[in-house]
């Protein structure tokens, strides 16, 4: 017996009937080209992606409750004292002191108490009870450890809309602070709802933030003053440069003009090294590059186009995503753009063709990390699409290191300040990998699982023990790594060197190879192109040659055949009129003479046309 059960549903709660009824195609928009945007676009290199399919991999992870703690203090005052003595008053406590220092049982304790001590004292004089024995061995285990890292603390946006971390900076004071931006970077995601503020926080109280920054447009980049722990400068989603000093409260204490300012969200901003410690500058996707002075935030001090045919013009700038400078070359600075090139740039240049060194073209979208090395300035790291790539200054054609293409999009990276062969990058997986490339190059030394969201921003300590990642739900995540990645290798800076230096070269022979050959094959299409006009010319002269004879061959012939028949119609009327037949006769005897005598003269005339052109043109033109 089968079990049924009948679901039965009123026909008011389907909703409306559809009706569908057929009807022919009709052109609803006609968008027609327009030539004059066909100079506005810049040609992209093509290139080649090879692209594998592989099964989907599940991880589950549980949080446990986050724990709440609060800090409670205690004020300790002066005790021991009588009742009737006030601890304040200076003459009470000098006048209660004499008292007790008369008194034979206070003496007698002293006493007591006098050799006790003296013996400790001098017992710790001679013998060290804290000396550390096993220091190297606890050394040389911690380098042997495998790495690792651990969450110490996680961050979480206080809204109920959470927005993107979308920038990071340390506290520049021993980083037990640390400010975090906070931006939704999707494209009309944004709603009336969603705050604009943007916290620091204290890295040992996860709960709520120590202080509110509140500008007036989400902020997308902000930055600590490296000279002043008190200042900090945020590029906002709307174009603007805000400036705030912590001492004054939330709101900012200079904020830059519309007009003078980016017409895109800033993707960043970076302090410069001065005298005054107040310059600044910034990038966005405008194209455009613009200095700023803190103190007077009216108008930037200098502009840069972005322009790949060094014009200046801003029309054709490239978009910048990503921004580096070395203090130790002021006067340089590199630009990562959405177009997928490295732009290196020279400040002090005068003309904007100047200003635009060079430019490096190795990833196939936006590069959204560009850092140099801190040990090696010449060496510098891009992430872009699915790799990580390392660049060298004199290398322009293709970076001399790279990492094997990833699952996931790769979308920031930074160097460790204490290892220099150790970089950090993040995925939109959640993942964090750590690479060490004198250990391995196709893999990284550590992955881990930050989170389910994806992973938009990073930041190392100074120290270079902790890390923080911002993720897409607003998630700053805080992580310690293990001593093994953040100290210092024997050797490590001289194999590094040579590495960096191997690699060099190595790319420089291709390249140079690869120049042989292009200048091999523009020879070899030149001379075929000479041997190929050569012949045309050649065979083009002897068609003219044949064409020219050929004219003078029926103009003589046509002129031949008139003669003659003009010569026949004048003599048969003469014999007719004038002469009897015996002058017949001999005029026909003549007439048959003066042919045979035509006759030799065609052949001889037609023996020399075949020997030479040149006089039968001659002759033709005596006859004619």
């Amino acid at each position: 017996m089968e079990i049924v059960h009948v679901y039965t549903k009123l026909r008011s709660k389907f909703g409306r009937q559809s009706l569908f009824s057929d009807r022919p195609a009709e052109l609803l928009v006609d968008v027609h080209t327009d030539q004059s945007l066909v100079h506005q676009f810049i040609q992209k290199t093509q290139r080649d992606q090879d692209l594998q399919a592989c099964r989907d991999m599940s991880e589950h992870q549980v949080n446990t409750k986050r724990f709440e703690s609060n800090s409670c203090g205690l004020n300790h005052e002066e005790g021991g004292w009588p009742k009737d003595v006030n601890p304040q008053e200076m003459e009470q406590t000098i006048r209660f002191r004499k008292k007790v220092e008369k008194d034979e049982n206070y003496i007698n304790s002293i006493l007591q108490l006098g050799s006790v001590m003296d013996h400790c004292i001098r017992q710790n004089n001679a013998v060290d009870i804290y000396p550390d024995y096993c220091e190297d061995q606890d050394q040389e285990e911690d380098h042997q450890e495998p790495p690792s890292a651990k969450t110490i603390n996680v961050f979480r946006d206080p809204n109920e809309l959470k927005r993107t971390v979308t920038g990071l900076s340390w506290h520049p004071d021993g980083g037990r602070k640390l400010a975090a931006a906070y931006s939704c970077l999707e494209f009309q995601k944004t709603s009336r709802d969603m705050s604009p503020d943007s916290y620091i926080w204290d890295i040992e109280n996860p709960n709520r933030p120590e202080m509110t920054l509140k500008p007036a447009s989400p902020l997308v980049c902000l930055e600590y003053n490296p000279k002043d722990c008190h200042t900090l400068v945020g590029g906002c989603y709307n174009g603007q440069i805000a400036y705030w000093d912590t001492r004054r409260g939330s709101q900012p204490v200079e904020v830059s003009s519309v007009e003078h300012s980016h017409r895109d969200p800033v993707y960043k901003i970076i302090w410069l090294q001065s005298k005054t410690g107040t310059d600044a500058f910034s990038a966005s996707t405008d194209g455009q590059v613009l200095w700023w002075d803190v103190r007077r935030l009216s108008e930037p001090t200098e502009r840069l186009a972005l322009d790949p045919s060094r014009e200046g013009n801003l029309d054709r700038a490239l978009g910048a995503i990503s921004l580096d400078f070395e203090s130790t070359m002021p006067t340089k600075f590199m630009v990562g753009t959405e177009q997928g090139l490295v732009v290196s740039c020279n400040r002090k240049a005068k003309t904007p063709s100047e200003k635009i060194v060079c430019m490096y073209d190795g990833h196939q979208g936006p590069v959204y990390a560009l850092q140099r090395n801190p040990f090696f300035p010449k060496n510098f790291l891009t992430v872009g699409d699915w790799t990580a790539r390392i660049w060298s200054e004199d290398i322009k054609e293709s970076s001399i290191m790279w990492t094997k293409y990833q699952m996931s999009y790769l979308t920031d990276a930074c160097w460790s300040p204490v290892r220099p062969s150790v970089f950090f990058t993040v995925k939109m997986d959640g993942m964090l990998d750590v690479w060490d490339i004198l250990l391995k190059q196709n893999d990284p030394t550590l992955s881990l699982k930050v989170c389910d969201e994806a992973l938009y921003s990073l930041r190392l300590h100074e120290t270079g023990r902790l890390v923080a990642c911002g993720s897409q739900r607003g998630g700053a995540t805080l992580l310690e790594i293990n001593s093994g990645l953040s100290t210092l290798q024997k050797n490590e800076k001289s194999l590094l060197a040579a590495m960096f230096e191997r690699e060099t070269k190595r790319e420089k022979i291709l390249e140079a190879r690869q120049r042989e050959i292009r200048l091999k094959e523009r020879s070899r299409s030149e001379q075929s192109r000479d041997e190929d006009g050569g012949r045309e010319d050649q065979d083009q002269n002897q068609n003219q040659l044949m064409v020219r004879a050929e004219d003078h061959f029926y103009l003589i012939t046509e002129t031949e055949t008139k003669r003659r028949r003009d010569n026949q119609t004048t003599g048969s009327e003469d014999q007719g009129q004038n002469q009897n037949q015996s002058q017949s006769q001999d005029q026909n005897q003549n007439q048959s003479q003066s042919q045979s005598q035509d006759q030799n003269q065609s052949q001889n005339q037609s023996q020399s046309r075949d020997q030479d052109p040149q006089m039968l043109s001659d002759q033709s033109i005596d006859e004619l």
